[in-house]
């Protein structure tokens, strides 16, 4: 049980990365920003109740998510800085 709340967590924290990315380009509370947000939800449930993950790994797996959403976003704006002409 234990892997495969792992396993998950994982693949929650991997999945929001991208989602992160886009979010960091998005107008906060737009549209296009609570989809950026809310589009994994759907896959992280689908992957509990069909693996039949404990009630337990709810906030472990939303934990992941927001990890993987800040990385993203994280390196999104490292790498706007990095870019950035003011950075020369």
């Amino acid at each position: 049980m234990a892997l495969k709340i792992l396993l998950v967590s994982l693949l929650c924290f991997l999945v929001n990365i991208p989602l992160g990315v886009w979010r960091e380009h998005t107008k906060k509370f737009s549209l296009q920003w609570i989809l950026a947000i809310h589009a994994s939800i759907p896959l992280i449930i689908a992957l509990r109740i069909g693996l039949h993950l404990h009630p337990l790994a709810i906030p472990i797996n939303i934990a992941a998510a927001i990890l993987g959403q800040v990385v993203g976003a994280r390196s999104e704006k490292k790498k706007r800085r990095m870019t950035s002409p003011a950075a020369s």
